[in-house]
């Protein structure tokens, strides 16, 4: 499958950091991030194909088909080099995209995500209910996962953002995640890596982020108290800084 022309916003100045986000989501995840960040770097936020204003080509699709958009999007903008943060699909994307285009990565953040997500079963059953039946038939079970217990925010907006992805669009991408398997690529990983696992995270428990730690050379791990998978969202106030003084380091 061709690569295509994603969906992106850029804000900001200085160094560029590429935002890829979760399965179900769109740029807008990490919107308590952009204010901080945009102080420090240009910020490109993007949705997924198949995921927000992007195109729905037909699927399934690949891991390299999503690292290739992200190639093109920089291709576009005119971006040699960028830092990427990738939360869940998107830490995919971003592992993929190290291991296989280095010279286009500088630092990386890999949040709440996984080297390969068994069983590979699971995501084509969820591709198939989605495909029948819609992404709002997964959104509550999603978003249940999304955050601990203890989260206080207002769970609706998260789950209307999945209810509205289209439904090729989501079945594609837990193709993608069926097939995944960058277990042998993380020790080719050259990119200043920071890994972030939420505690509570049943979907990528913090093994999963220790596992991608110890394979990836000198890279560190950061557990995030009272947070699930969507990390970012639940708690800012660690992952934020945590961001921007890995990316900072020279």
């Amino acid at each position: 499958m061709s690569a295509i022309d994603v969906h992106a916003v850029v804000t900001g100045s200085g160094p560029a950091v590429v935002l890829s986000n979760s399965l179900g989501s769109t740029h807008r995840m990490w919107d308590a991030q952009i204010a901080e960040l945009e102080q420090h770097f240009t910020v490109v936020r993007y949705d997924t194909r198949g995921h927000g204003a992007s195109p729905v080509p037909e699927g399934p699709y690949t891991i390299d088909d999503l690292a290739d958009d992200v190639v093109v999007l920089l291709d576009r903008l005119g971006i040699e080099r960028s830092h990427i943060v990738g939360l869940s699909l998107g830490g995919m994307t971003a592992m993929r995209l190290a291991a296989r285009n280095p010279e286009r990565v500088a630092r990386m953040v890999l949040l709440c995500t996984g080297a390969e997500l068994r069983p590979a079963q699971a995501w084509a059953d969820r591709a198939a209910l989605v495909r029948s039946d819609g992404s709002h038939a997964v959104a509550a079970a999603v978003v249940d996962r999304w955050f601990s217990p203890g989260y206080s925010g207002d769970r609706g907006p998260w789950e209307a953002m999945v209810a509205a992805t289209p439904a090729e669009g989501y079945a594609g991408c837990c193709e993608a995640i069926a097939q995944l398997d960058l277990s042998q690529q993380l020790s080719t990983i050259t990119a200043p890596t920071l890994a972030i696992a939420g505690a509570d995270d049943p979907a990528t428990p913090p093994a999963k982020l220790e596992q991608i730690a110890n394979a990836i050379p000198d890279a560190k791990l950061l557990v995030v108290e009272h947070a699930a998978h969507l990390a970012n969202a639940e708690q800012p106030g660690t992952v934020t800084p945590a961001l921007i003084a890995h990316l900072e380091q020279s």
